[in-house]
């Protein structure tokens, strides 16, 4: 008998009414949001990027990505402190958008100290204090560079793990499930373990198809960082298939002039590009304000 137990046919008429009827009920944009800091973006994906997500940021070499962590994890620490300001760093779209409880920073081969005198020099005290207050920083520099010819001396840290025979990803796994729930969290960066042949690629696209699984259950949004070109495309390619959304960030020069721009867009997001209109699949010219971090310039529709 064919269909279903009834004993009816199921027709392309039956499967496209049950799909309108889903439709009615369920809106995937009511899902939880956590907002980015990027208030026109937040506006165009209705406040934020749905709560769970892992999301990739791939850039070229001083395009935004760093700005866009610093900016994005600034603004939700501010508006923690002062909820009255809401609406001035997040815009009216994150009214109803979620915001992690902390910042839960995962650093390989830069010192926290480094970290936050870089985002005290580049924006406003006021981000610093209110970054540096909500963030749990974990610096796995020793055992990074455990196998170099970097002295432990430089590294300025003792017994950085329970055993020795803990790894650099294993180190990372154990701090995010202690720490990573409800937390806007940044692995900072997926270039660091590359570059140092720290760990095998293998292992390295294995864990981001665990954190893939785990970010859901843990909720709050987590962001790697990878400079573009770095990989091998087919890896790069097996890191992007791996994660929820892609942002990619690049400059670009104009035609009979040394000036460049940073761009910014949404290169994948399964549970967001389907829902936007063409009008809205949009290239975002970017710029850095002290007072503002990453800001987006005005929007250029992709066709």
């Amino acid at each position: 008998m064919r269909g279903g137990m009834s004993g009816v046919p199921l027709s392309a008429e039956r499967i496209y009414s049950s799909a309108e009827t889903l439709n009615e009920s369920f809106d995937p944009f009511a899902l939880r949001k956590v907002p980015t800091g990027i208030a026109d973006l937040d506006s165009i994906v209705s406040g934020g990027f749905p709560e769970g997500s892992l999301v990739l940021l791939l850039g070229d070499i001083g395009a935004g990505t760093q700005e866009y962590v610093y900016t994005a994890a600034s603004k939700i620490a501010l508006v923690r402190q002062h909820p009255e300001m809401r609406h001035y760093f997040l815009g009216q779209a994150c009214d109803d958008s979620v915001l992690p409880e902390r910042i839960c920073y995962a650093t390989f081969s830069r010192s926290p100290e480094a970290i936050l005198q870089e985002l005290g020099a580049s924006f406003n005290p006021e981000f610093l204090i209110a970054f540096r207050d909500l963030a749990i920083f974990r610096d796995f520099s020793a055992a990074y560079f455990r196998n170099s010819v970097v002295p432990a001396s430089w590294t300025h840290q003792e017994n950085p793990f329970e055993t020795r025979s803990e790894n650099v990803l294993e180190g990372l796994v154990s701090f995010l499930d202690e720490n990573a729930r409800g937390s806007l969290v940044v692995v900072d960066s997926l270039t660091d373990l590359v570059e140092g042949e720290a760990v095998e690629m293998r292992d390295l696209v294995t864990t981001v198809k665990g954190l893939q699984r785990a970010t859901k259950e843990w909720g709050g949004i987590t962001y790697l960082l990878l400079t573009r070109g770095i990989l091998e495309k087919r890896f790069e390619q097996m890191v992007i298939d791996s994660v929820d959304g892609c942002l990619t960030f690049e400059w670009r020069t104009y035609t009979h002039s040394s000036n460049r721009q940073r761009y910014m867009y949404v290169e994948k997001f399964t549970s967001v590009l389907p829902h936007l209109g063409r009008d809205k699949i949009a290239r975002f010219p970017t710029m850095v304000t002290s007072k503002q971090g990453l800001v987006v310039v005005y929007m250029e529709r992709i066709s």
